[in-house]
């Protein structure tokens, strides 16, 4: 018996990297999954991973910009297992490109993922883990939650929202003596493919931005997970994942506003 099993456990973006990760570990440890993704062909390949390890799956389309369509889908989850017990709200996507090059159009499409998906997953998700009296949100927010960097202004913008978001929650669960936890996750260098996947203005060059990430990306999705679901089972505020969040977080605490000039020396040498 492990801390999921028989745990009905929600995740979006769940047809790759660390959304896959955190179901097929799911799956492994006898939970029962309800996941989703914009990627059908992804989203395949993740439930037939869940089905070899064993766990009953929900696979749906979904993506999470769509308000309506998130509240809708979290209804039929609980019309389909009879509860919610954990939501993992990870679906998520990047974009690069300074505020002067950006249009609206492409900072709104990030803050729609990014940040409205996660506040739309809670939202509908919240009053059912209310109910089951078991509940924990998970929000991945990322290192660029922690601190800001050059070109990923929306990205930053998303992530920082979602880092306040969580923690606001968390505490307002607490003092309602509501029984749901909450757990915001801050992943460093992750060997997935949202570098590759997103999207930049054209004055960028995609694959050397890519091979930028690749190159900073240490931990693997399957890590990630394991450390993402330690932290749940001890009801942790806040999941860093990698010793390259664990080092900028602590740099970040340590040189307050300070740490923009040293970010900004490495942007420049690297020419991002």
């Amino acid at each position: 018996m492990s801390h999921f099993t028989d745990k009905v456990a929600v995740v979006t973006g769940a047809g790759s990297g660390i959304g896959r990760a955190l179901s097929v570990e799911l799956a492994r440890r006898g939970a029962r999954l309800a996941i989703s993704d914009v990627d059908p062909h992804g989203l395949a390949e993740t439930e037939a991973l869940v089905k070899q390890a064993g766990a009953e799956v929900k696979a749906d389309h979904l993506d999470v910009a769509q308000r309506e369509l998130v509240l809708a889908y979290a209804d039929e989850v609980v019309a389909h297992f009879g509860t919610v017990n954990l939501v993992f709200n990870n679906a998520g996507i990047a974009f690069t490109g300074s505020v002067e090059e950006m249009s609206f159009k492409d900072i709104d499409r990030v803050m729609d993922v990014d940040f409205w998906g996660v506040v739309n997953g809670t939202k509908a998700f919240l009053p059912h883990l209310v109910e089951s009296g078991d509940g924990h949100v998970i929000n991945i927010s990322s290192i660029f939650g922690l601190f800001s960097v050059p070109s990923q202004s929306a990205y930053n913008a998303a992530k920082f929202a979602v880092r306040g978001f969580t923690e606001s929650l968390r505490q307002e669960m607490a003092l309602g003596d509501r029984p749901v936890k909450v757990t915001c996750v801050h992943p460093g260098g992750i060997k997935t493919n949202i570098a590759r996947n997103s999207e930049q203005v054209e004055s960028r060059d995609h694959d050397k931005l890519a091979s930028s990430f690749d190159k900073m990306a240490r931990t693997s999705p399957e890590k990630a997970a394991e450390v993402i679901l330690k932290g749940v089972e001890k009801d942790k505020a806040r999941v860093l994942i990698g010793a390259d969040a664990w080092v900028l977080d602590k740099f970040v605490r340590l040189t307050g506003a300070g740490y923009q000039r040293a970010i900004s020396a490495v942007s420049r040498r690297s020419g991002l």
